[in-house]
């Protein structure tokens, strides 16, 4: 591994101006960070408690009081805070800014003398680190840590970040892997990769040292939760615990050992995402190679089509190969936000856009399907397939939620979705010494430094609608020489290329299409990728998909929706043989790009009652209308389904 990482762009230099993604950003700074603050109040009606500043106030002596939710609940304040650090960090905001300074002297106050910074164990009197399989405490100091960063890095203050240096040098004292310290490592891991985002603010190597004994003690025999009183006598904070092997947590073998993707989908992908930054941290190549090992694994066999992850809802958790259920399915927004996180990290190590055509995938369909067009309802379960009554009264259905929810008791999903659409620029850009690289194609204009100079791009595209993308170039001074790296998605078949209208010569590696060349100001590069309508099927290992096929554009899969083409979904037969047809619906987010399907469905009004019956349905000829898979739930409850059968 003798190559730097690319770096993200910083989001001040980042001007999103996209009529597809500003309907979620501009909710982020308007809608979003406002209402999620007056939530974790506990001040909407109608919403679920949060109880998250209350337990503040209580742990610093305000009020008095029980500690109430859950023993992370300290976490909803911390994603707020870190989407609020990137927000101030794209532009101003006084208002936000003094609201984001109150909570951080809340959360400074509640911090004990030696450092320990944990609502639930200061109020409780519970032992510290005694259940590191359930209890959530490393888990929620890394969420505290990321956002001590964000907040540092978009304002320059030192309050939060202070803090939470503090609470590391503690952690550092605690745990490793030397003689006469604790040997454990988070039950949920997240700890691991802020504490590398800490390193690499405050050059403090204790804490990337403390973030590779977590990983690298993980799976070692004998595994260190099996000694915990939680397991050994079976006293349990959460009862279904109890039916978890160690592959829940991604113990059961040591990291450079585990070659499939196990256990609850939102810690692994947390973990591989530090996994990835020690990988180049310490240049460990055999460490990035189980990266990518497990990546393929969860890519080619574990994820939907969707960009979603973890297919059980008992657990939350990944099962076997190709075992992907559309109606009973968790895919968590969370679990979806962690796999952006690790593909991201994976393409800054390797500039492979493989990894980016996956943050596409995640970011265009299930981050989106996870957040209303309000900004204020929520999915926390993204299934592919729904149909309202019976995933209502269907108690094996109950995580299914047939409408978007203000607020949830366990509210990890709403503020994730907040910080990543915040961060959004971060997933778009990247830079390396000499290289710009453009992964998702946003109208934006960005400010990048280079070894060769300063330079400014203006990317302007109506994605995926349509595939021709422009990209304007101004270099510091004309003649500067570097290269622009666009990424030709895996989709897309071909690629067409001009710079100032004439064909222009190209390298394609590993998924980017690299133009080097003298730039001059105003010089236009111009892309034509191919986005249009394609049927897509599933192995057919994926049981559940056999005979049945999907519609992508682009990055977007498509989906039925009752409200457009009435019940009994999963009756519809689509004639693929007939090309889809574009339909442009001005009522759906504000204009969306759906699709007219040809094909066949069962005539219900001469459908017998009878349960059974010795002849079969009558079919009739019919059209279709599909939508973004993102966009479904934004009209009305109703029936849903992505995964079509073919006629």
């Amino acid at each position: 591994m003798k190559q730097n990482k690319l770096s993200n762009v910083a989001l001040g230099n980042i001007k999103i101006n996209d009529d597809f993604w500003n309907k979620y950003t501009d909710l982020v700074d308007d809608v979003i960070l406002p209402f999620q603050w007056e939530l974790i109040n506990d001040n909407v009606e109608g919403a679920e408690k949060s109880y998250c500043i209350r337990n503040f106030r209580i742990a610093c002596g305000d009020i008095e009081g029980k500690h109430q939710g859950m023993v992370f609940q300290d976490t909803d304040v911390a994603k707020w805070l870190e989407a609020v650090g990137f927000s101030l960090a794209k532009k101003p905001n006084p208002r936000l800014e003094a609201i984001a300074d109150e909570a951080i002297d809340l959360i400074a106050r509640a911090q004990c003398e030696d450092g320990y910074l944990n609502t639930y164990y200061t109020i409780t009197g519970e032992p510290r680190w005694s259940n590191l399989f359930e209890g959530h405490e490393l888990y929620t100091a890394g969420h505290m840590i990321e956002a001590a960063v964000s907040y540092y890095q978009a304002t320059g203050k030192r309050k939060i970040l202070d803090v939470m240096c503090r609470f590391a040098d503690y952690m550092c004292q605690v745990f490793g892997a030397d003689e006469g310290k604790i040997h454990g490592y988070p039950g949920h891991p997240e700890v691991e990769l802020a504490l590398v985002k800490l390193y690499r603010v405050t050059e403090k190597k204790e804490y990337l040292n403390l973030a590779n004994d977590f990983v690298r003690m993980r799976g070692e025999k004998p595994c260190y939760f099996l000694s915990e009183d939680c397991i050994e006598n079976q006293n349990f904070i959460f009862p279904e615990f109890k039916d978890f092997d160690m592959d829940y947590t991604q113990a059961h073998l040591p990291m450079k050992e585990q070659v499939t993707a196990e256990g609850h989908a939102v810690r692994a992908v947390y973990l591989y995402s530090a996994m990835a930054d020690l990988a180049y941290e310490y240049q460990d190549e055999e460490l990035l190679k189980q990266c990518d090992v497990i990546w393929k694994n969860i890519v080619d066999r574990r994820m939907y089509i969707t960009g979603s992850i973890g297919s059980a809802s008992y657990g939350e958790r990944f099962t076997t190969d190709y075992d992907l259920p559309n109606n009973t399915n968790y895919s968590e927004s969370c679990a979806t936000i962690g796999l952006a996180m690790f593909s991201n990290r994976m393409f800054q190590i390797t500039k492979d856009g493989k990894y980016a055509d996956v943050v596409e995938q995640a970011l265009y369909n299930t981050l989106l399907s996870g957040i209303a067009q309000d900004g204020k309802h929520f999915f926390y379960v993204n299934p592919l397939e729904v149909v309202p009554e019976i995933a209502e009264k269907n108690p094996t259905m109950r995580h299914v939620k047939t409408t978007r929810q203000l607020w949830f008791g366990v509210a990890c999903c709403p503020p994730n979705i907040a910080r990543t659409l915040a961060s959004l620029g971060d997933y778009a850009y990247a830079v390396g010494d000499n290289e710009i690289y453009v992964n998702l194609f946003v109208s934006s204009r960005i400010e990048a430094g280079l070894k060769s100079g300063k330079t400014t791009l203006e990317l302007q595209a109506n994605y995926p609608e349509r595939g021709d993308i422009k990209l304007k170039v101004t270099p510091e001074r004309d003649g500067q020489v570097f290269e622009v790296a666009v990424r030709k998605p895996g989709f897309s078949k071909n690629a067409e290329v001009t710079v100032n209208g004439e064909v222009a010569e190209y390298r394609l590696e590993k998924g980017y299409l690299y133009l080097e060349r003298e730039w001059k100001s105003g010089d236009m590069v111009e892309i034509q990728l191919d986005v249009s309508f394609r049927f897509v099927y599933s192995n057919p290992k994926v049981r559940d998909n056999i005979g049945r096929v999907s519609l992508m554009k682009g990055p977007w899969v498509y989906c039925l929706e009752e409200e457009d083409n009435g019940t009994y979904l999963s009756s519809i037969m689509i004639d693929t043989t007939s090309a889809p047809v574009k339909k442009e619906d001005p009522q759906l987010l504000g204009g969306t790009m759906c699709a007219e399907l040809k094909g066949k469905r069962i005539n219900y009004q001469k459908a017998d009652e009878e349960l059974y019956c010795e002849h079969g349905p009558e079919y009739i000829e019919d059209t279709f209308k599909a939508i973004p898979y993102c966009c479904w739930n934004n009209r009305s409850k109703g029936e849903m389904l992505v995964w079509m059968r073919e006629q």
